[in-house]
């Protein structure tokens, strides 16, 4: 677990499960919310930027499969608000691919 001003992280596993795995996902979650938020990490701007910490744990964790714990690539994947509409759905984020599925709708309903 990882506790600041009043927030409380932490990652839970199996009993079989790499602890020092599980500490890296922690940092590397703490570390892109760390980055996201601007070094303001509290309840406040925790719950402003729900959506962005949502993510974070989107990209981090798939199924129960680890696929990144690096907190530059998390935030680096996180803050990218450009939608390429080429990419595959299984490579956008989920704002993304709302984000799309939102101008599509919009195209249709317009034309």
């Amino acid at each position: 677990y990882k506790f600041v001003q009043d927030l409380h992280f932490f990652v839970t596993g199996g009993d079989d499960e790499n602890e020092l795995i599980l500490d890296a996902v922690l940092q590397g979650f703490f570390d892109a919310v760390n980055l996201l938020l601007r070094n303001k990490v509290d309840k406040y701007e925790a719950l402003e930027n729900l959506d962005l910490i949502l993510l974070c744990l989107d990209e981090i964790v798939d199924r129960g499969m680890i696929l990144e714990t690096d907190g530059n690539v998390i935030a680096g994947k996180v803050a990218t608000s450009s939608v390429d509409p080429a990419a595959p759905l299984s490579e956008q984020t989920i704002s993304q691919a709302l984000a799309l599925a939102r101008e599509h709708l919009t195209r249709s309903l317009l034309s």
